[in-house]
């Protein structure tokens, strides 16, 4: 897989992952990743590997595995459902705070 032009480095995209700004040589990189093919997809993606260190938690409570687990996959649907509920409004902040106009709406 070929790296786009300011293509942040691992340290940068764990920053960006947590929501940090990147530095305006990343602009390209965040553009074509909040507005091209696919954007929805990545979205959660980045939610799913912030989430599922969060998910792992509940192994360590007191109670048996089906009720562990259970709190766990609740944990991630619910999150999952609403990141992909708000993602279009995710989107809009994370491009302003990265000085780029949002798309328009087309609603």
């Amino acid at each position: 897989m070929t790296r786009l032009p300011g293509d942040p480095g691992p340290l940068r995209r764990t920053g960006y992952v947590l929501g940090l700004r990147l530095p305006p040589e990343n602009r390209d990189w965040v553009r074509h990743d909040l507005t091209d093919a696919g954007w929805r997809g990545r979205l959660l993606l980045r939610h799913l590997m912030l989430m599922v260190p969060f998910c792992l938690l509940p192994a360590l409570l007191p109670a048996s595995w089906p009720v562990r687990l259970m709190v766990a996959l609740l944990a991630l649907l619910t999150s999952m459902f609403v990141v992909a509920i708000g993602s279009d409004d995710l989107r809009r902040s994370r491009l302003r705070r990265h000085g780029l106009t949002p798309p328009e709406d087309r609603r």
